[in-house]
């Protein structure tokens, strides 16, 4: 039960335009994140800190700080790490000529008219229940979008099935061919020899069943830290053969090696999983996939490229909507896009597309940096 009580390089200078660029369009197409609401937490308990997690997560509201009269509130140290600011006492956040909310989660009715005798003019001011019921609203749409997220990773393994069984046999196979000749085996060095072939072949099955686990398995809860935007691509790739034929499709690296984004491993993998699936079925098998990371100006940008179909000017205005695709029944859920939006919006970025009918597409991803964290903090 959730306490609500008082505890509380080369081409830089090209990137860098780049990704500006990037930024002004995801705020024109988006005066939200432009123009945020901004917020301010009172207490840094339980409730405290589970109501700055969700916030921080929404593009469109700004903490413009925290605070608690308990110096250890674990809320405290949390806003550190996500560089929200902590304030000494609730006053020096009314401070703030641009606050527009302060939610109340103390729980201590001595704040909540302190708040209301002190709150600036047109500032609104939400506690007690009401601040839970806000909070509850939020976590249960936050809810929502895992489970759709979940739900859609586990739908697209029917288009595994294939490449899982292709994968699979060959080392089984292998197994079985060497069990056979084992029972008439009499050499013992020919033994040892054929014994070592199944122990890899084994590990190589292993490996399937790891990989497909990991993918598998619901966005873990842990705390978002730095990725390694690279190796983290490379792992979708392995992930996206099983879903479609990589064999016929030339691949290009363009990676900058310093490129790191803030945010959950497990929900970056299922957004790369989906791009390089979906570039490489509209390339029918046959063409060039392009992964690119650049990291200027205090940002990361992932571009994903094919040279495929392209995507006609009517249908590019709802591929993000929910439900809506252009593939046969059967062959898609509809909830792949948007969910790769929900994630990335999550993360405080942003996806653009640009697209040519007969020429391709190209999706690319901006991320802000994060400077806080160091190397310990990268995640895998």
């Amino acid at each position: 039960m959730m306490d609500w009580t008082t505890s509380e390089g080369t081409g830089a200078a090209a990137a860098s335009r780049t990704i500006a660029h990037a930024k002004a369009e995801s705020e024109r197409s988006n005066p939200l994140a432009a123009h945020p609401m901004r917020v301010a937490i009172i207490g840094a308990g339980r409730g405290g800190t589970a109501l700055l997690e969700v916030l921080h997560q929404i593009r469109a509201i700004e903490i413009v700080g925290i605070t608690d009269r308990d110096s250890s509130a674990p809320g405290l140290k949390r806003a550190q790490e996500l560089n929200v600011p902590v304030a000494g006492r609730f006053a020096d956040l009314l401070k703030d000529q641009t606050l527009n909310l302060v939610m109340d989660v103390t729980g201590d009715p001595t704040v909540e008219s302190a708040l209301r005798q002190q709150r600036p003019t047109g500032v609104d001011i939400v506690s007690g229940q009401a601040s839970r019921l806000f909070w509850l609203l939020v976590q249960h749409e936050s809810t929502l979008q895992t489970e759709l997220l979940h739900a859609e990773k586990l739908a697209g393994f029917g288009s595994f099935a294939a490449g899982i069984a292709h994968d699979m046999n060959n080392p089984l196979q292998l197994i079985l061919g060497m069990a056979e000749n084992l029972a008439d085996e009499t050499n013992i060095e020919a033994v040892h020899a054929q014994a070592l072939d199944i122990i890899d072949a084994v590990k190589r099955t292993t490996a399937i069943c790891r990989d497909l686990t990991s993918y598998s398995r619901r966005a873990s809860l842990r705390q978002d830290g730095l990725i390694h935007v690279n190796s983290k691509l490379d792992e979708a790739l392995k992930i996206a053969r099983y879903a479609v034929a990589l064999q016929d499709i030339e691949i290009r690296k363009r990676y900058q090696p310093e490129a790191v984004v803030k945010g959950n491993p497990d929900k970056l993998l299922h957004v790369f999983v989906n791009l390089i699936t979906n570039a490489v079925q509209a390339m029918e098998h046959h063409g060039t996939l392009t992964l690119e990371t650049t990291a200027a100006a205090g940002a990361t940008q992932v571009r994903v490229s094919d040279t495929g179909c392209g995507i006609a000017p009517e249908v590019l205005t709802r591929i993000f909507e929910p439900f809506y695709t252009t593939k046969p029944p059967g062959k898609g859920t509809g909830l792949g896009l948007y969910n790769v939006k929900n994630v990335i919006q999550q993360m405080h970025g942003s996806i653009g597309i640009e697209s040519h009918v007969g020429q391709g597409s190209t999706f690319t991803l901006t991320f802000p940096g994060d400077p806080s964290l160091g190397e310990g903090d990268v995640q895998s």
